[in-house]
């Protein structure tokens, strides 16, 4: 370009931009080179001085809510530069609208010159009808190019998020990325003791808020700070001091995160396209969930146990520095609702019980069901270790089965069943289907058509029951009978218990239920529903099955009553 300017000198800050979404051309876009092009180029112009050099790197072409090109602007309206140079129009924007309203309407209101050197494009030199049309195709094309590498980016994202792979640019509190694997998640073993800590407590009874203060007198690093000072260059708008404090949020986002059991869910929220960043929330149905991503910090089963106690009514005052025992777990047997722990004082003495929620809030509705808090937990106690000792027993009588089975060849003598059993659905099928047949060639009448399908349909449905049913016992007989069940484990880990804790009741006990006391009873009836009661009975009917087969299990074992999965006291 050829230019005669020496009436009029030039300020000018130089525009610098790089991003990802220049791809393979990220080498020869670099900082580096932009600058020397331009650098280049004004040895020539003596009419040209620099002012400043403005360096966006890693934003977006896209939105101009840039720090650098913000800075630039501030320098234009204060008078300090009248001129703005940059390698191509692909490097100052590509949001052709956005482009376009600078070039057309606000640098020439400012009496700014752009100059665009790639593209041969100097605005005090660009008054022929070519520019006006070359100009706003070449800012066409620069946001047609944006938006088509916004795509591939969002279904390259899509593909790895359904893979399992992380995407994420920071490795939440508790992992870091795998130096072989930057998309694989593996344990930042500090930071996991904290994690631990934090379920750990929580299933002892504590709130979060509880938690909170003692990581906080214990100076124990936020997930932020912990970031920052192992090199992450970590951002967050809940930071207001120097050093961030733990809250009951950051307690109850830990406590509520999958990705510490393992799983990964992503792609909760998105924008809506390539030019607007502002993110939306996305329904559940829409998010990426894969499990067993990466190994777990907390077991599976605690996990779940702590998810109940989340959704569990067990807000404590300020002062509380536990949650009862019971709270949230004892509802009324009566109206479904839920017994609240009430203090009533007598003298120097407090007594504590449990009332109907119901009732107390409107004495119309069902009756106070009232009961002695220390009484109803000594019950509890007594009906838990009933529990543990009957799944203790349960366990020993499996594994006598376990070796009976083996000697008699039972789960062979099951796969043989089941073959007989799918020959049977598939006959009783066959002759539904040909009913038809014989109805249309008045080989049997109306009534008898209608007759002999519903024998069929019931025969198959019988069938399909005692399929289900062999498939089961299969299913626990090929696991060992279940004597390696977590659930089983769950009860068997805790022993003889000699009081009760928090976290037993969430981990082992579904709900109480207190029914209103009858004539002639001095204490409501308390009934205990335990966790896993369909395991419970599955392995009972089991044993009963294997028993009455004559597999050889020893009678007096073959005679344990366990009962229902629930006590009464």
């Amino acid at each position: 370009m050829e230019t005669n300017l020496n009436t009029k000198i030039y300020n000018a800050d130089i525009y610098l931009r790089l991003s990802k979404e220049d791809g393979d051309k990220e080498e020869s876009d670099s900082i580096t080179n932009q600058k020397e092009l331009i650098y280049e180029y004004l040895k020539s112009r003596d009419d040209i001085r620099i002012h400043e050099v403005r360096v966006d790197d890693g934003y977006s072409g896209v939105n101009f809510e840039r720090p650098a090109f913000q800075q630039m602007l501030e320098d234009i309206k204060a008078g300090k530069v009248n001129c703005v140079v940059t390698k191509d129009l692909s490097r100052f924007g590509r949001n052709h609208i956005e482009v376009g309203k600078y070039l057309e309407k606000i640098f020439p209101y400012l009496g700014v010159r752009f100059i665009a050197i790639n593209d041969n494009y100097d605005s005090i030199l660009s008054d022929t009808q070519t520019d006006h049309i070359i100009i706003p195709f070449k800012n066409l094309i620069n946001d047609a190019y944006c938006r088509d590498i916004s795509i591939k980016i969002r279904s390259n994202l899509e593909v790895k998020r359904k893979k399992g792979d992380f995407v994420g640019a920071f490795a939440p509190y508790g992992y870091r990325k795998s130096e072989a694997d930057k998309s694989r998640l593996e344990i930042d073993e500090e930071a996991a003791e904290t994690v631990r800590r934090i379920f750990r407590m929580y299933l002892q009874g504590n709130s979060a808020y509880r938690i909170a203060e003692a990581l906080n007198k214990e100076d124990v690093l936020t997930p932020m700070d912990y970031k920052k000072e192992h090199g992450s260059a970590f951002y967050t708008g809940f930071k207001k001091n120097l050093k961030s404090e733990w809250t009951h949020v950051h307690i109850l986002r830990i406590l509520s995160n999958q990705v510490y059991a393992g799983n990964l869910i992503q792609g909760k929220a998105t924008t809506p396209n390539y030019k607007v960043k502002k993110k939306v929330k996305k329904g559940q149905d829409k998010w990426n969930r894969v499990d067993d991503t990466h190994e777990a910090i907390i077991p599976m089963a605690d996990f779940n146990n702590v998810q109940e106690l989340l959704r569990l009514d067990t807000r404590t005052g300020a002062a509380q520095e536990k949650v009862y025992q019971l709270s949230g777990v004892v509802r009324c047997g009566n109206c479904g609702g839920n017994m609240i722990r009430k203090t009533v004082p007598s003298g120097n003495k407090k007594f504590v019980y449990y009332v109907c929620g119901n009732h107390k809030a409107d004495r119309t509705i069902c009756s106070s069901h009232n009961i002695n808090a220390e009484k109803l937990e000594q019950s509890v106690l007594l009906t838990l270790n009933k529990q543990i000792e009957s799944v203790t027993d349960l366990d020993s009588i499996l594994g006598k089965l376990e070796e009976v089975q083996k000697q008699n060849g039972e789960l062979a003598k099951r796969n043989r069943q089941v073959i007989k059993k799918k020959e049977e659905i598939q006959k009783y099928c066959n002759l539904r289907l040909s009913l038809y047949e014989d109805y249309k060639e008045e080989l049997i009448t109306k009534e008898e058509y209608m007759e002999l399908k519903e024998t069929y349909g019931r025969r198959i449905q019988d069938a399909e029951q005692g399929l289900a049913a062999l498939e089961e016992g299969i299913e626990l007989l090929a696991a060992g009978f279940g004597r390696t069940c977590n659930w089983m484990n769950e009860f068997k880990k805790y022993g003889y218990l000699e009081e009760l804790s928090r976290e037993v009741v969430v981990s082992l006990i579904d709900k109480i239920c207190i029914y209103e006391k009858k004539d002639g009873e001095r204490y409501p009836r308390i009934e205990v529903r335990f966790r896993y009661a369909e395991e419970f009975e599955a392995a009972l009917s089991l044993i009963e099955d294997v028993s009455s087969d004559r597999c050889g299990l020893p009678e007096e074992k073959g005679e344990a009553g366990y009962g229902k999965n629930k006590s009464e006291d």
